[in-house]
C-alpha cells in the first residue's frame, strides 16, 4: 500500500437523510473522491442532489418493500447484511458507525478504519431508556434480541484495525464497551459565514423530535418563564410538544432550508440544545453564528461549548434547571463576543476534519503496511530456525 494509491471504500448505516453523521460522510468523499459508498439503504430523495453522482451501493435490505422507512426496526437482520458485502477488492476501509456499518469484512492485508459516531446506544448503555420509551411490540421483542446482538458488536469491534471517535467522551465509550483505544477527530460543521446581525428576542431550538433530544424542557422552560422560543425540526413527538407549549413558543416544522435555519441561528439571543449527545452538531452550528449556547452539561457538548464563555451549562435536565440557565444568561450573559463565539467555532471546521482524516488514514496505512512487514520477516525468521533444527 506504500507504493501505490489504496483503493477506497466508505461504509455507512444508513443514507436517508442528510443529518450529522451523513455530512461527515460527504466530507470523508471530498478526501477521497474516487471511493464507492456502501450503505444499508439509500433514500435518493431524501438526500443532496449531489450524492446522484456518488457510487452508492446498498446491501440486499434495499430491496424489502419499504426498506428506507423500516430499516430501524430491521436491526436483527443488520449484521448478516453488512457481512455479505463483498469488500475484498479494497485496500483501505473506512467505516462510519453508529450502529452496525463496522461489522463489515475485510481482508487480511486491507486496513480498517472505524469512524465512530457512538458504540450503539440502543444495544449498550442506553438500552433500558430506549426500551422504555418503545412501543408495546418493541418492548417485548428487544429483550430477545440484545444479548446475540451485544455479543455480534463486540465481534465487530474486534474486526476495527483503527478507531477514531467523534469525541473523548465517546473514546472513553469505546474503551467501555468495545475494550479499544481510539483516537479523536472532532466531527465536521458548516461554519456559517454570514455577516453577523443584531440578536432578536427570542431563542431557538434546532432537532428531530425525538424523546432523548429532549426538547420538551425548552419548551417548557421557555412557557414557563413566557419567553419567546422558536422551534424548528419534525418527528414522532411534535403532538405532545405542541400540547405543552404557550403561547410564546413558535413551531416551523421540519422543511426549511439550511439557508433559512442559518438565518435563525444568526438571528437567535441563545440556542438552546437540553439533550445529551455524543457529539452534539447543532451546538457548534449555532456558535459559528456567533450564538451563545444553553446546553445540558453532559454529552459531547463539553468539548464544543466553553462554559462562561460561549454559553452555559445546566446540571440537571428538568424544567427548573433549564429555567435557571435561562435566567442566569439574561443576568450575565457570556464573556465572548459573537465574532469570538463564531471564532471558537472554526476549530470544528469541514477544513480542519477533512485534513486531519486524510493525515490519520495516510499514517495509518503505513503503519498497518509496517506491521505486516514486520509480522512477515518474523514468520520468515521462524521457517528458518524451524528448518535448520534436527529432530
Amino acid at each position: 500500500m506504500q507504493n501505490k494509491k489504496p483503493k477506497v471504500a466508505i461504509v455507512h448505516d444508513w443514507l436517508v437523510a442528510y443529518a450529522g453523521a451523513d455530512r461527515v460522510v460527504d466530507c470523508m468523499h471530498h478526501v477521497f473522491p474516487d471511493a464507492v459508498i456502501y450503505t444499508l439503504v439509500y433514500d435518493r430523495e431524501k438526500m443532496p442532489a449531489w450524492f446522484k453522482d456518488y457510487d452508492i451501493r446498498t446491501t440486499y435490505i434495499q430491496k424489502l418493500p419499504f426498506a428506507t422507512k423500516i430499516y430501524r426496526s430491521l436491526l436483527p437482520w443488520m449484521p448478516a447484511a453488512f457481512e455479505a458485502l463483498d469488500l475484498s477488492e479494497y485496500d483501505l476501509v473506512i467505516s462510519s458507525s453508529s450502529s452496525c456499518s463496522k461489522g463489515v469484512i475485510t481482508r487480511p492485508d486491507a486496513v480498517h478504519i472505524c469512524y465512530c459516531h457512538t458504540p450503539t446506544r440502543y444495544i449498550w448503555d442506553f438500552y433500558y431508556t430506549y426500551r422504555d420509551n418503545a412501543n408495546w411490540l418493541v418492548r417485548h421483542v428487544m429483550p430477545h434480541q440484545m444479548h446475540k446482538l451485544r455479543v455480534w458488536d463486540k465481534c465487530a469491534a474486534d474486526r476495527v484495525d483503527y478507531f477514531i471517535a467523534n469525541s473523548h467522551y465517546i473514546a472513553n465509550r469505546i474503551k467501555k464497551y468495545y475494550r479499544r483505544d481510539a483516537d479523536v477527530i472532532y466531527p465536521c460543521v458548516h461554519i456559517n459565514e454570514q455577516p453577523l446581525c443584531p440578536k432578536e428576542d427570542f431563542y431557538l431550538v434546532v432537532g428531530r423530535f425525538t424523546w432523548y433530544k429532549r426538547i420538551d424542557l425548552a419548551v417548557a422552560a421557555c412557557t414557563k418563564l413566557g419567553r419567546k422560543l422558536v422551534v424548528i425540526g419534525g418527528g414522532g413527538e411534535a403532538s405532545h410538544l405542541h400540547a405543552l407549549a404557550g403561547p410564546t413558543v413558535e413551531f416551523l416544522g421540519g422543511g426549511l432550508s439550511d439557508e433559512e435555519v442559518r438565518g435563525y441561528y444568526l438571528r437567535a439571543k441563545a440556542f438552546i440544545f437540553p439533550g445529551e449527545e455524543d457529539f452534539g452538531i447543532t451546538p457548534v452550528e449555532a456558535q459559528s453564528a456567533g450564538t451563545p449556547v444553553l446546553a445540558f452539561g453532559r454529552g459531547g457538548v463539553c468539548e464544543t461549548v466553553l462554559d462562561g464563555r460561549t454559553g452555559l451549562f445546566f446540571e440537571e435536565q428538568t424544567v427548573d434547571s433549564l429555567a435557571d440557565c435561562i435566567q442566569r444568561f439574561e443576568r450575565d450573559g457570556v464573556a465572548f463576543t459573537p465574532e469570538e463565539i463564531r471564532e471558537h467555532s472554526r476549530s470544528f471546521s469541514e477544513e480542519r476534519f477533512e485534513n486531519q482524516l486524510r493525515d490519520y488514514c495516510a499514517r495509518r496505512c503505513k503503519d498497518w503496511a509496517d506491521e505486516l512487514y514486520a509480522c512477515s520477516r518474523r514468520e520468515e525468521l521462524a521457517a528458518k530456525t524451524n528448518g535448520g533444527t534436527t529432530n
